[in-house]
């Protein structure tokens, strides 16, 4: 298997409203892409559609993720398989503990593969080292998920999340927005320490400010539904010197 995620022509939309006109995107496995673009180009559109939401309808075209028909797969069935979105605008949930949270879903992934559940004993030694990972203090994971929130703690909440089920696709739509200095390195270090030969990432941004932190292999420019450019850091080097305007393939 070539690549970790094909995408091939991919027609999507919402509400009727086509949004991605024929997408092509192929990343091998171990590789960090990055999609640039501008206000309503698409990309939390190719986000949505990747993690399955169920708003977002592909009208044509075809995704495949580690050899499977992704388009075929429940949401579910796509993060146990091991993809992972990390959201835009985290949401709260009022009444649920980071813990409990994590505790369900790294047990469901678990089941979903045939494999034991986690002991008490061996889910906190899991959780003490991911949260570690991402510099979070023991009594964060007794918060409600997200609820009363900063900015920074949803997104540092969400790489912690990510450190937890050890996806094999990370996507982080604009994972970056509205970040500080030391936000966005906790960021870029959740994604640099997940990486390898066998893991990739897809980093979804308007700035390159996070491609300096975790240095992407490829970079594409999604402009109009469609990718019209592709490059390394010198593209990413060019959009920010010239905007994109000056980016038409």
């Amino acid at each position: 298997m070539k690549y970790l995620l094909e995408i091939h022509d991919l027609h999507a939309g919402i509400a009727g409203k086509e949004i991605l006109h024929g997408i092509n995107l192929c990343i091998p496995k171990g590789e960090i892409h990055a999609i640039m673009g501008p206000n309503g180009a698409g990309k939390s559109t190719l986000g949505a559609v990747l993690s399955g939401h169920p708003d977002y309808v592909v009208t044509s075209g075809s995704i495949s993720f580690a050899g499977k028909d992704l388009l075929a797969m429940s949401p579910e069935e796509r993060s146990w398989a091991g993809l992972f979105l990390s959201f835009q605008y985290p949401i709260e949930i009022p009444g649920v503990s980071i813990t409990s949270f994590m505790k369900a879903a790294v047990n469901a992934r678990r089941k979903a593969a045939g494999e034991l559940e986690l002991s008490p004993a061996q889910f906190l030694k899991l959780l003490k080292e991911k949260m570690s990972l991402v510099g979070m203090k023991g009594e964060f994971a007794r918060r409600e998920v997200n609820v009363g929130f900063s900015g920074g703690e949803k997104k540092r909440s969400e790489i912690f999340q990510m450190a937890m089920l050890d996806p094999v696709l990370s996507i982080l739509d604009e994972t970056d927005s509205g970040l500080d200095v030391d936000a966005l390195k906790i960021v870029a270090d959740g994604v640099n320490s997940l990486h390898s030969p066998q893991k990739s990432a897809l980093v979804i941004t308007h700035y390159r400010h996070l491609l300096d932190l975790v240095k992407p292999d490829i970079v594409h420019v999604l402009k109009g539904g469609r990718i019209v450019a592709e490059g390394g850091m010198e593209l990413a080097d060019r959009i920010e010197k010239y905007g994109f305007e000056g980016i038409d393939g």
